[in-house]
């Protein structure tokens, strides 16, 4: 693995990059979206559609072992060759972490010592680093992260301060059974909602061989306000030129570890929101003059439209106009509502190809931002548009400590 930094903002964190891996002479430019799987494919998206998405590179996917626990086992799927032989996506970066982000569920509800407590279809699963990482070695990721336990952030003082320790003594135990010597590992750093124990975390695990961190324990109950503070506590003790990886999901969320140097973020948004029939609708060409539509207002959100509302059960307009993506190129508002409305699995599929290229479109922006110099104005423009429609005030972006200070009432 190699990564290096092409190009930063101004004064503040946010970054572009370039990460090569594998045999790949084409790197992929971050920041960048890992897209959620299901036992290594998207949900809704067959292999030969990924091509047709929008990508810097190759497209990087996430990939949880514990997809694995009860499929073939691993002496089966390394004798087939791995994940890219398997799957026929040998074109792919695949990222693997224990957090299973289509569930959005911590890694362990419950874990010992020994190892982390999973909730699998076949029922739970007690994992210890030895079993992980031989479903590790049989899948043959490019890059993965070491088995962590990871805590939501209203567990008490002892119980965080017992996740760090654990999680620190299983990287060890993850790089001493490693068969690569460590190339492609990820240090894992938890932590939870307070700021010694992330500080503690990032200072052990940057002092082991890793080639790159993982940020977990986020998504699991912190506030966005609470959540800029602990990124910058966790990125002031890692090295700077180091790949960064965090699990986060929406809009807001991304600018914010944008703007404190995240390198690769593991969402299932998208996933989340297509099961839901809703569509990604917001603009991201904000510094062209785009503007957000607050007529299309949904719970309170003018980032989406929900199809199954009556009111589209006449629309004969694209999801987004100007979209390029196939969805938009050629079906209406009106025929994924009536494939919503009978429950044909093709308004998911549909779904599914819009929502992905339209966010891999926003991380588009984003990186044309940074390389223009211009991603604290695009922050701005983003989140005021976002939240023009609310009456309390305005959020605002300070790039010096690189946060996005929201004032808005949900």
């Amino acid at each position: 693995m190699r990564f290096a930094v092409s190009q930063r903002c101004g004064s503040g964190h946010a970054r572009v990059g370039a990460l090569f891996a594998g045999n790949s002479p084409t790197p992929l430019e971050t920041p960048a979206l890992l897209l959620s799987t299901k036992k290594g494919l998207p949900a809704f998206l067959s292999p030969d559609l990924l091509p047709s998405l929008p990508s810097s590179g190759p497209h990087s996917l996430h990939i949880s072992p514990v997809h694995f626990l009860d499929g073939p086992t691993p002496a089966v799927i390394s004798s087939i060759g791995g994940l890219h032989q398997m799957l026929a996506l040998h074109n792919c970066f695949f990222v693997a972490s224990a957090r299973d982000s289509i569930q959005s569920l911590p890694v362990s509800t419950a874990a010992n010592k020994l190892g982390a407590s999973f909730e699998t279809p076949g029922g739970r699963w007690l994992v210890k680093p030895s079993s992980y990482m031989d479903v590790i070695s049989s899948l043959k990721p490019d890059f993965w992260a070491s088995l962590a336990d990871e805590v939501p952030a209203w567990v008490s003082e002892k119980r965080n301060r017992a996740s760090v320790d654990r999680t620190l003594r299983w990287l060890d135990d993850c790089i001493a059974l490693d068969k690569t010597g460590g190339n492609n590992i990820f240090g894992s750093i938890v932590g939870g909602s307070r700021v010694g124990e992330r500080k503690r975390c990032a200072t052990e695990v940057a002092k082991r061989n890793v080639h790159g961190f993982y940020i977990g324990g986020f998504g699991l109950g912190e506030s966005m306000k609470e959540r800029p503070g602990l990124l910058n506590t966790v990125m002031n003790f890692l090295a700077i030129m180091y790949f960064i990886c965090i699990f986060i999901c929406a809009t807001e969320e991304i600018l914010q570890g944008v703007a404190a140097g995240i390198d690769l973020f593991d969402s299932a948004y998208i996933y989340h929101i297509t099961v839901g029939g809703l569509a990604l609708v917001f603009p991201f060409d904000i510094m062209e003059g785009e503007s957000f539509n607050t007529q299309l207002l949904n719970y309170g959100d003018v980032t989406t439209i929900n199809l199954q509302a009556i009111i589209y059960r006449k629309d004969a307009s694209p999801l987004v106009n100007n979209c390029s993506c196939y969805t938009c190129r050629n079906h209406t508002r009106a025929y994924i509502n009536h494939l919503l409305n009978v429950h044909e699995m093709l308004a998911q599929i549909l779904l599914d190809i819009h929502n992905t290229h339209h966010y891999l479109e926003f991380f588009s922006a984003i990186r044309k931002a940074i390389k223009s110099d211009k991603f604290d104005l695009f922050c701005k423009k983003f989140i005021e548009g976002r939240h023009s429609h609310l009456n309390s005030s305005l959020p605002c972006y300070n790039a010096n400590e690189s946060s996005l200070l929201s004032a808005h009432t949900s």
